[in-house]
Formats: structure tokens, sequence, C-alpha cells
């Protein structure tokens, strides 16, 4: 009878392994993950005044819907439709004689004034963006797995409270309190989902207000140009007592989308 070689057979599990090995090579440490990822997260942040987007803004009215002009170094929003509905022509053309106002504003100010108003939107930015970049320091990371999420691979981690870590400032002090997920793409390192609550009460202003557990945010993002990626919802709820006493919620829900470059600014006026 005819005898089949057995040789495949006989490699297929050193194949398994070698091919197992090669995988585990492939795939880059935890530190490795965050620390490109911290520099992904720069390069988005250096890159957003480069946009222009629409924002929709849930308010206890209902939402509110942006176009975000970046005019002159900071941006405008005008507003372009309420509860999902776009505005009446003539609120339309009443928010864009605004926009136009301030444009010409913008373009007239003292070099002092357009300085502090550059200043006071960096500072916003910088504080903002400091906040998130903490995250990669106040936690310990362990990678859990591996999903797929909005169509994105996705390296999952688990971030739990540095029991050393040293908050810079009071807004980082929650942080000491929380635990979360970091959902990192696996191709270029974005940032895909962050996710955090508070596990644990937090003071923040010596024994004036307490964040309590229950407090969370959301961030997601999506490219938006080659190598960029800008945020397309952003959520938080935060719970807290004022003066040991007095609970106050609140929270935010904004959601981003239809990013568009810059154009080219026209010549600052002489007048």
């Amino acid at each position: 009878m005819t005898y089949a070689p057995r040789w495949p057979y006989a490699i297929l599990p050193c194949a398994l392994l070698l091919c197992a090995w090669h995988m585990r090579a492939q795939q880059p440490s935890v530190k490795e993950i965050i620390l490109k990822s911290v520099e992904a997260n720069k390069r988005d942040f250096d890159a957003t005044p480069n946009f222009n987007w629409k924002e929709r803004d849930r308010t206890p009215q209902g939402f509110k819907s942006y176009q975000v002009t970046m005019i002159e170094g900071t941006p405008y929003y005008r507003l372009i439709a309420l509860n999902g509905k776009p505005l009446s022509p003539q609120q339309e053309a009443q928010e864009i004689q605004k926009q136009n106002h301030e444009t010409e504003k913008r373009r007239s100010e003292s070099p002092e004034a357009r300085h502090a108003r550059i200043a006071k939107y960096q500072k916003d930015r910088t504080r903002d963006n400091n906040m998130m970049n903490q995250l990669t320091i106040a936690f310990n990371f362990t990678l859990v797995g591996s999903r797929k999420v909005r169509g994105f691979d996705v390296w999952v981690l688990k971030a739990t409270p540095r029991p050393d870590y040293q908050p810079p400032n009071l807004d980082a002090r929650v942080l000491c309190g929380m635990e979360g997920e970091m959902w990192i793409d696996q191709k270029d390192f974005h940032w895909v989902h962050v996710h955090a609550v508070v596990i644990r009460p937090v003071s923040i202003e010596g024994f004036l207000a307490q964040v309590e557990p229950g407090t969370q945010f959301d961030l997601q993002k999506e490219p938006v140009a080659p190598g960029i990626w800008e945020p397309v919802h952003y959520s938080m709820r935060a719970h807290a007592k004022v003066l040991m006493l007095f609970n106050h919620n609140s929270s935010e829900d904004e959601t981003y989308w239809d990013y568009q470059p810059v154009a080219p600014e026209r010549p600052a006026s002489n007048n």
C-alpha cells in the first residue's frame, strides 16, 4: 500500500512554536506601547489648531451644534443647529454676521490683545493636554488582550493607580483614586478609546471638596488626516461633595466631526 510521508506533520508543532515565538518577538512591551502612544498623542495635540471642525454639545436644554473655525489663532464657535435642527435662514444670517464681526475685531486688535487672547487659549489647551498625559504617569498598566474597536485593531491596557504617584497639581489629584482602560491602535499607537472611573473618594481642595466614586470620563479618537487623530467624542460625569456637605453633579457630552484643514489666513489689517 502507499504510505504518505509523515514529515509535514512531524514539523507542524515546531512550526507553530516558531510562529508563536515570532509573534511574541514582534509584540512591543507595555512600556513601549505607552511611550509611543504618548508621542502620537503629542503630535495630535500639536496638530489640532490646524483644523476646523463641527461640534455638538449636550446642555441642560438639549443639544447645540457649532461650526468651529480657527480665526487669527483661536477657535470661534458659530451656532449651526439646535437639537439636531438647522437654524432658520434668518438665524443663520445673524450667526454669520456675528462671526464676520468677530473676524474683523481679531484682525484689527492690538498685538498685546492678540497675544493675551492666544495665550489664554494655549493655557487652556495645555492644561487639558497635561491632564491627559498624566494618565500615562499616574497608573501602572497591564496588557490584558487585543480586540477590534470601531474597525481598529487595538491593545487593551488595564490601568490601576500607582501608589507612589505624586500629582503635580490639584486637577491631577483625582487620578489617585481612579482606574481605567486604554485601547491603543496597534498600527500607529494612537489612543482609540480611554476610559477612567473614580473608585474611591479623593479630596481635591483640602477638606473643601471631594470627588466621589462614580465620576468617570471617556475619550474616543479617530484619524482625520495621515498620521493625525483627533477626538470624536468626549464625555464626563462628575460627582462631588462641596464643603463635605453638599452634593454637586455635573456632566459633559461632546461629539466632534468633519475635521477640515485650516485655510491660510489673510494678512492682518494695518488699520
